[in-house]
């Protein structure tokens, strides 16, 4: 006998998000486009991967599943069933309908209910992760956001609506007490000379490794400006013009004005500005919390 169409009653509902408050700017990232730099297709990808990979694990998905990041003024969201959610990144005020739940670990959110995130209080940056995670449509294998190229799912805007996957079976794994990294207080970020390291002056070269520096309000998603001493180039006149070339996440430019650049996650996948110095990937989780007016100093990197 041929099976027949399976009754609707028996097919799980798929829950979705709908977007009360966007914020200032939301977005959906998860662990990026890696690897197609050749193709003039940039990573992007969650700022804060290290707040982003323990969300997911307090929940039991997958550490590169797709999260919400909320800059600044945080968001709101109200899932059509119920989900488990955890709020991470920037210490802020987490309400469900209005009431206080806890951040940082896994909260239940009733079908119908608001889960309003607040604006960051600490740290620049709010992850909001759920059980099964974010699944819109894949874009050369990434759900993330990539505001400089337009890959990926747009901002969120009010009334859009997201579809979650399927939570893990049995719910959130049982996980003890887990640390949160915190905002930085100061931004020391360590850098790796070069490529074009000669073409500033050994005074410069010097400047950049000991001037306190600051966080620009200009930073986004495609790199960390700052506000402080310039850098003098030791090339001038026609010298001075250099063809552009490949440049990589975590890359210092330094454009005509001569404060460093650091590239973020969004970054350009060429560049034809000198890069200075190139700073870890490991460093730049920090980047991503720091608030406009923090202090940042550049320390040379030796290992």
């Amino acid at each position: 006998m041929p099976e027949g169409p399976v009754p609707a009653a028996s097919v799980a509902p798929v829950a979705r998000l709908h977007v009360v408050r966007p914020g200032a700017l939301t977005t959906v990232q998860d662990a990026g486009r890696p690897g197609r730099a050749h193709l003039g297709v940039g990573r992007s990808g969650v700022l804060d991967g290290p707040a982003a990979r323990l969300a997911n694990r307090l929940l039991g998905n997958a550490p590169g599943a797709a999260v919400l990041e909320a800059t600044a003024t945080g968001c709101a969201v109200r899932p059509d069933a119920p989900v488990v959610a955890v709020v991470g990144g920037a210490g802020c005020r987490v309400t469900v309908d209005g009431r206080p739940v806890a951040w940082g670990v896994p909260v239940r959110v009733p079908a119908g209910a608001v889960l309003d995130v607040g604006p960051a209080v600490t740290g620049l940056r709010s992850c909001l992760a759920f059980a099964g995670g974010l699944e819109p449509e894949a874009v050369l294998g990434s759900r993330s956001a990539d505001l400089l190229s337009g890959l990926g799912p747009a901002p969120l805007r009010e009334g859009d609506v997201l579809p979650l996957g399927t939570p893990t079976p049995g719910g959130p794994p049982p996980i003890g007490p887990v640390p949160w990294p915190g905002a930085p207080a100061e931004l020391v970020l360590p850098v790796h000379l070069g490529p074009r390291d000669a073409w500033f002056t050994e005074a410069s070269l010097r400047i950049l490794l000991t001037a306190d520096y600051r966080v620009s309000s200009r930073s986004n998603r495609i790199g960390l400006r700052t506000d402080g001493p310039a850098l003098e180039r030791s090339r001038t006149g026609a010298v001075a013009e250099l063809p552009s070339e490949g440049v990589v996440l975590g890359a210092i430019q330094v454009p005509p004005d001569g404060r460093p650049v650091v590239f973020l996650n969004d970054h350009p996948t060429t560049g034809g500005y000198p890069v200075v110095g190139v700073v870890p990937e490991a460093a730049l989780a920090a980047a991503g919390q720091a608030v406009p007016g923090t202090r940042l100093r550049f320390v040379r990197a030796w290992a």
